[in-house]
């Protein structure tokens, strides 16, 4: 027969006050693996930090092509491009302007909020976009930059002005692929041509009267260097504000990608006077470990999306970089630090699930099922313990009763002594919703569990279930 421990985890600073009520849907549990699910109950957003936890830092103020703070970190997030790019993304508007609005409540600088001269649609979204949330300001003063993509031709950037022009803080995004490989079977130019265009186009967007242009030479990962650092001059003399490096097709390890963006700065003339930025794909599953190679090596604004999402194998992930530099900010990175509020993080996430229909994996770091949950009685005793004895990351305390439910039967990892140890009482408050609901819809599913995988009577199980009592 199969068993359950239930560990409530909530702060005594913050006991349960709110009156909204709190249902187990076994539905929503893991159906990966027989001998274990978990399931966190929670009543409200969940907040995330990590065991380095320091004051917030102040946002310096937006000055386009430089950071008056030298530690501080610019975030810029393409979910709305790059992310919707993902195979069978698509979103509304409507949809958009959502994940918009909440990418600000996040805190992030800047929001590239798609490729306007893709289609009407975009470009309304865009607009939208650049009006309601681009003339939106938080609660600390700030208003998000509103950033459009646009290829190197006139059209695209015309289309890319109409989109973002009323945000507060507009942004136009050219871009143009720089390597060997993309010169000669993609556009088919010498790279003589490729430089003119550039810097023509990136000139022709700040005579719109958009005084933050962003350039980014496509494929910069797999592009000669001594090319790249010329056009880069060129585009920083036209008027480009940040140069943004991509790893367009996720080929770059991290120490290659690290030392691209170290040499960028050390020989292009005038890159003082301009923000560095990275972009890398995953392809390789470095996309992380390269964003952080990049800012370590002199970045300060770096291009992420919600979940990772995006071509392919997607994007580097906000909430693994985010997170990555706040935990180890300070200690690594000589206090590297963003402004984005780690709160909002879970609440991101599920809605981007939502809009885009793209599901995160349940060990995805920071916001998978499993980031939190452990199997092994080995981590599960220290757990209850003190949660940062197995976890760098973890729920902060916020995070009001959140709630593991952990299953062991046949040939399971778990611990006797996580599941006998003392039990920790808890209760949830609202609607007459309380321990006694929450319990018995657990110990339904466990009974179906039980007839369809065929448990073992366990005698330590049993003592374990029978020593958490639930009041009538």
């Amino acid at each position: 027969m199969a068993s359950i421990f239930i560990k409530p985890n909530f702060s005594p600073t913050n006991p349960i006050t709110n009156t909204s009520s709190t249902i187990f849907n076994p539905n929503n549990a893991l159906t990966r693996s027989p001998s274990f699910f978990s399931y966190k109950l929670s009543r409200s957003h969940q907040n995330i930090r990590c065991c380095s936890v320091s004051q917030p830092n102040r946002r310096p103020e937006y000055i386009p092509n430089k950071i008056s703070e030298p530690k501080y970190v610019r975030i810029f997030d393409t979910t709305l491009r790059d992310g919707e790019q993902s195979p069978g993304a698509t979103m509304t508007s409507k949809q958009k302007l959502d994940i918009a609005r909440q990418l600000a409540k996040l805190g992030v600088d800047i929001i590239e909020a798609g490729f306007p001269a893709s289609s009407k649609d975009d470009l309304e979204a865009v607009k939208l976009i650049a009006t309601e949330v681009g003339n939106t300001v938080d609660d600390d003063g700030y208003v998000p930059v509103i950033c459009g993509l646009a290829r190197c031709n006139r059209s695209d950037i015309d289309a890319a002005w109409e989109g973002v022009k009323f945000a507060k803080r507009p942004r136009i995004h050219v871009f143009i692929a720089t390597s060997e490989i993309h010169l000669k079977n993609k556009l088919k130019k010498s790279k003589e041509e490729v430089m003119s265009i550039a810097r023509d186009m990136v000139s022709y967007a700040r005579s719109l009267g958009c005084n933050d242009i962003e350039f980014s030479p496509e494929d910069a990962g797999r592009s000669d260097k001594d090319y790249l650092y010329k056009i880069l001059e060129e585009v920083i003399k036209a008027g480009a504000t940040t140069l943004n490096i991509p790893d367009t097709v996720g080929y770059n390890l991290f120490n290659e990608f690290g030392q691209l963006i170290a040499d960028i700065k050390s020989n292009v003339p005038g890159i003082e006077n301009v923000i560095i930025s990275t972009h890398c794909q995953n392809d390789l599953g470095l996309a992380t470990a390269n964003t952080l190679a990049g800012v370590n090596a002199g970045a300060r604004q770096l291009e992420v999306t919600i979940n990772g999402i995006g071509e392919r194998a997607g994007n580097a992930s906000l909430e693994e970089v985010v997170m990555a530099i706040k935990c180890r900010g300070k200690e690594l990175l000589g206090g590297l630090y963003t402004a984005i509020s780690t709160r909002h993080i879970v609440m991101a996430s599920k809605m981007v699930v939502e809009h885009s229909g793209l599901f995160v994996q349940p060990h995805k770091a920071i916001v998978g099922a499993n980031a939190f949950a452990h199997e092994s009685g080995i981590h599960q005793v220290p757990v209850t313990l003190l949660e940062y004895t197995m976890n760098s990351v973890t729920e902060g305390i916020d995070a009001i009763a959140s709630t593991r439910v952990v299953i062991r039967g046949e040939n399971s990892h778990t611990s006797t002594n996580a599941l006998t140890g003392e039990t920790v009482h808890c209760t949830f408050s609202g609607n007459g919703a309380g321990m006694d609901i929450v319990v018995s819809s657990v110990r339904a599913y466990v009974s179906a569990l039980n007839k369809m995988l065929g448990f073992k009577n366990s005698e330590s199980l049993k003592n374990a279930e029978e020593s958490f009592k639930v009041p009538a």
